[in-house]
């Protein structure tokens, strides 16, 4: 009935009822199967909540969980967007070995890529068997409320264990958060969400996915359930009440910090909508025996995309969705469950994987020895505890947020990064540089050697699938008016703290605090000719001085910066010319000489002028 799980555990709820039948019989109480209701928001960053910081959110609700219930600071996304770590939650296993890596339907190969994604899948497949198949088969009674980004007709929540689908299909982003959903104009058509077609107009979709999930909850009181919560917000469109967005200052410039009014308004909504279940579960005397779970499946949004964009700001985590430092995948995790976990804090990293086991384990149901995840109710015990292996990342995309495809590997206090592209390494002791402000690849080589080792151990016993040359690249190319521009997020980077810093109020090549750091670029150019170098530079006042070489081919250039008032002040500055004779693939280079002061220089955009 259930795929390949549906006898066996047909057969174990048997024995379990057998069992508790018999220890009722000798007036012992019986077991009551515990509910279980996991939330999961989607671009929710770690920094979001007052419980994790923010203070410019309020979350009094999801506040009030964590102080109920264990809340973990080291817990991780299995991918740094949607779709693959959904997969995960929902198999217990790695992306990686689902071959479902990025979000579906995913990101075309573009001529700016070096490397070419691999095929993955376009689906879950039929074949995995999800948290839901196996609870509905010992009896529990299953619905998916929210986004589901996992498979259209056909691989739908309906046909991996879901009794009951509302509004999950194959969208990743929601039709608008006000009914009628996705027609402004008021008319029905196109994209519809299932079950939510009577809505009426003006209705707030996280209220009506709220709403659902109590009906579900009210109507099966009496029996064990799973209720999959999977809320479409705060994922793009930034869509909020006007009257919750009135209590919030103006949206205003991104300035690195938690400032946007639409999505604080969001957040504020579901904090409501939480509150309101948490409400029903003690009025029906559930919430003892209910094990709530609340996540996020990658991490906030903090970079621009789509009007009130950036949405978050993940501070003081490095970066955020779609990429590998811990701003995209760290996220947070509450865990309530008054029968059997006791309040407090955990730094024990955990992972997506890791939820189907401690689910299993608590429903006293036999915990598959085919996943990845490991239980997590140890740590409910001693919260102290170290994990038993370590976690992984495999990410074979560039994301549309800008984020560059790669590896990972978190293992006790370290972190290791692989960039794909150029096989180079970032060692951060995340333990104690959260920030990941510090790669101390350089000074840690053995550590790097043991975690690379591990990283590629991984990759091949799980098959992931690895990337390949984009046949079409032609990086940088020239534009119909001879200008070669290359920005700062194409650039390559050679050392230890030179990076490019995506966020937009920086959207710059930076921390340059290191002179043997370097960086390239790659460039097609189509008419050979006399081109004018021209640098846009911010520098910090006391940081001038530094002497700079810009070498293409055996042509260099050397100019000494000058300060600008401030790194993120910038300034366009011409500093001599170079002869192309050959049309063709050419590298640019930008390597400093000398630092006096604290950083080299910032630099979003070099550019070629040509000389006419």
């Amino acid at each position: 009935m259930y795929k390949r799980i549906g006898l066996f555990l047909s057969f174990s709820s048997i024995v379990l009822f057998i069992t508790q039948s018999l220890q009722a019989a000798d007036d012992k109480p019986a077991v009551v199967p515990p509910n279980v209701l996991l939330i999961v928001i989607d671009d929710m960053g770690w920094a979001d909540l007052g419980c994790y910081g923010s203070k410019f959110h309020r979350s009094p609700q999801l506040d009030q969980l964590a102080k109920e219930g264990l809340r973990f600071t080291d817990a991780y996304a299995s991918c740094p967007v949607c779709s693959p770590t959904r997969a995960a939650i929902m198999t217990g296993r790695w992306p990686a070995r689902l071959n479902l890596t990025d979000w579906l339907p995913g990101r075309g190969d573009q001529p700016s890529q070096k490397l070419a994604r691999p095929k993955i899948e376009q689906q879950l497949p039929l074949a995995e068997v999800t948290i839901a198949e196996r609870l509905r088969a010992a009896g529990y009674r299953t619905a998916s409320i929210g986004k589901w980004h996992l498979g259209g007709t056909g691989f739908g929540p309906e046909e991996q264990g879901f009794e009951l689908n509302i509004a999950g299909d194959q969208g990743g982003s929601p039709p608008g958060y006000f009914a009628p959903f996705g027609n402004p104009g008021g008319k029905r058509k196109g994209r519809q969400l299932k079950g939510l077609e009577a809505a009426k107009d003006g209705e707030y979709l996280t209220d009506l996915l709220t709403d659902a999930a109590i009906n579900f909850i009210q109507k099966n009181k009496s029996e064990p359930f799973f209720l999959y919560l999977p809320h479409y917000t705060v994922h793009i469109p930034l869509q909020a009440k006007a009257e919750v967005i009135k209590k919030y200052p103006a949206d205003s410039k991104f300035s690195g910090q938690q400032n946007s009014g639409v999505y604080a308004a969001m957040i504020e909504s579901l904090d409501d909508g939480i509150g309101r279940i948490m409400k029903t579960l003690d009025e029906l005397k559930l919430a003892e025996n209910t094990l709530v779970i609340f996540t996020s499946d990658n991490g906030g949004l903090a970079t621009l995309e789509g009007a009130h964009t950036p949405a978050t700001s993940n501070a003081p985590l490095r970066e955020g969705k779609g990429f590998l430092y811990e701003g995209g995948i760290r996220v947070p995790l509450i865990m309530r469950w008054p029968r059997g976990i006791q309040p407090g804090t955990s730094s024990v990293p955990v992972s997506s994987i890791d939820l189907l086991p401690t689910i299993m384990e608590i429903c006293n149901l036999p915990v598959p020895t085919e996943i990845d995840g490991q239980s997590i109710v140890p740590v409910w015990k001693q919260t102290k505890e170290r994990r038993k292996s370590p976690l992984f990342w495999h990410y074979p995309h560039y994301a549309n947020q800008g984020g560059k495809p790669g590896g990972a590997i978190r293992s006790d206090r370290w972190k290791l990064i692989e960039f794909y592209e150029d096989d180079r390494r970032e060692l951060f002791d995340v333990a104690s540089d959260m920030r990941e402000g510090r790669n101390v690849a350089a000074q840690n080589p053995q550590v790097v050697a043991d975690l690379k080792k591990q990283l590629d151990d991984w990759r091949e016993s799980v098959g992931a699938k690895m990337m390949t040359p984009n046949p079409d690249y032609s990086p940088n190319a020239q534009a119909a008016d001879g200008t070669v521009s290359l920005p700062g997020k194409w650039v390559t980077v050679h050392g230890e703290t030179l990076r490019f810093e995506p966020l937009p109020h920086k959207n710059t090549l930076g921390y340059w605090t290191n002179p043997n750091d370097w960086a390239s670029w790659e460039f097609d150019l189509k008419q050979p000719g006399t081109y004018e170098v021209e640098l846009t530079i911010g520098c910090g006042n006391g940081s001038g001085g530094s002497e700079v070489d810009v070498l293409v081919g055996e042509q260099k250039l050397s100019f000494v910066v000058e300060q600008t008032g401030g790194f993120q002040n910038f300034v366009a500055r011409k500093i001599g010319k170079i002869e192309l004779t050959k049309a063709g693939r050419h590298t640019l280079e930008i390597r400093p000489q000398k630092k006096p002061g604290a950083a080299v220089m910032d630099v979003p955009l070099v550019k070629l002028l040509p000389v006419k």
